[in-house]
This record gives structure tokens, sequence and C-alpha cells, in this order.
């Protein structure tokens, strides 16, 4: 199939018992959009609430306000399980701005969480593909829709001539640093954050690129 766009299907590895393989879909499917929120408020809840809470509005919020062609979504019997949002062209997966907070939380609350929104604002440069955020399903981890995820973001940016792609992961997620340097990512640069720890549980958030090869842009055999 196409890579530009539909669903591609993958053989890569079975889901967990029970479960198809998981198909990747370019973009968020009509329908999908609580999905995409419910899996990016389990992953970055913590961080997000401040801004969002109580978690019932920042996941219809999310829901509300997604560009739907910057995300790459991993589908199982037609329900995502899985979403790698990117900003390309001024856009990102999550959007939202300034008059939607303050439409959805009023200007007394609103203003606040307009602050810790844009402690978020990542702006890429030249050449650049910046991830907004990777999230599975707990009950579809260890499967390789993480892999896979990673793979077509990486022929995203080859697709739109981007050198690199660039991270930011939190000093509370191993797991997901480990999973971003198996797929090419080095770090560049940590920022101590103490500050925020006790607002958003983090204390440390580390920058990675990684860069965009001749090798991205290869059609991938069906299953691989």
């Amino acid at each position: 199939m196409d890579r530009t766009n539909g669903t591609r299907g993958t053989t890569e590895t079975d889901g967990p018992e029970g479960w198809g393989a998981p198909a990747l879909n370019r973009g968020v499917p009509q329908g999908g959009e609580r999905d995409v929120a419910f899996l990016y408020w389990e992953a970055f809840g913590r961080k997000l609430g401040p801004a969002l809470d109580p978690p019932d509005a920042g996941r219809e919020f999310l829901a509300a306000h997604l560009h739907h062609d910057r995300g790459i979504t991993a589908l199982v019997d037609g329900r995502v399980v899985g979403v790698a949002g990117f900003r390309l062209g001024g856009r990102g997966l999550t959007g939202g701005g300034a008059k939607d907070v303050l439409a959805a939380y009023g200007p007394f609350r609103g203003l606040p969480r307009l602050a810790v929104l844009a402690l978020f604002e990542r702006t890429p440069a030249a050449g650049e593909l910046v991830m907004d955020g990777i999230a599975v399903d707990a009950a579809h981890r260890g499967a390789g829709i993480g892999s896979l995820l990673l793979q077509e973001i990486a022929a995203v940016a080859a697709e739109n001539g981007c050198r690199r792609i660039r991270l930011d992961v939190i000093d509370v997620n191993p797991r997901a640093r480990a999973l971003y340097e198996r797929h090419g990512f080095t770090a560049v640069r940590t920022e101590r954050t103490p500050y925020l720890r006790g607002l958003l549980g983090f204390g440390a958030v580390t920058t990675m690129h990684r860069p965009v090869t001749a090798a991205d842009a290869e059609p991938r055999p069906e299953g691989k």
C-alpha cells in the first residue's frame, strides 16, 4: 500500500493473545479521536494535568483539537492502540490555541493553564521534524508497536525532506529513552528542571536527535 496515506498491515509480530496484528495508519482515523486522547493522557497525564485537569475535561479537550494529519496510529481490530505525534509545518498532533483553552476553562482558570502549556512548546528548526510524543496501550506493549511507529515517523521525515528528528524525553521515563536509543537517537543535551518536579513530576529533560537517512525513504516490504 502507498505509504503516504491509509492503513498498512504488518506481520512483524502478533499482538497479545487473542488480538490481531497491528496495522499502521497515516493520521488519526475518524472516530479514533477519543482513543488517541486516552492514550496521550495515560502516557502524559502527569505532565498535562496542571494545564488540562480534571482528566475527563483534559481528554475531551485533546480529542476535540487534534490535527489528524500529524499523527501515526497503530490499529488492532479497528481500534487505536498506539499513536506517535509529530510537529511539522507549524502544526503538531495536539492542537488548541489560547482562545480554545479560555473557552473550555474560562478566563480565570484558563490563563494559568496557558502558562503551563507554554512550557511544552517546541518549534522545529529548519530541516527538522519534532516528535510530539509516543504512546501505546498497556495491553499491547511489548508487541513491537513502538518500533513500528518510530519507523513510520522516520519515513514521514524523509518524505518531507527533513535531515533529522528531534524529541525530548523526561528523566522518569527510562523505558522510552531505551526505545529511542535502539532506533538511533542520541542525547545531545539535558536540561535540569528541579522546579518542575513538584508540578509536573520530572526534574530533567533530555533532547535527543536522530539523523534521517536514505534508507528511511525506502518502502518497507509488508510485514517489516
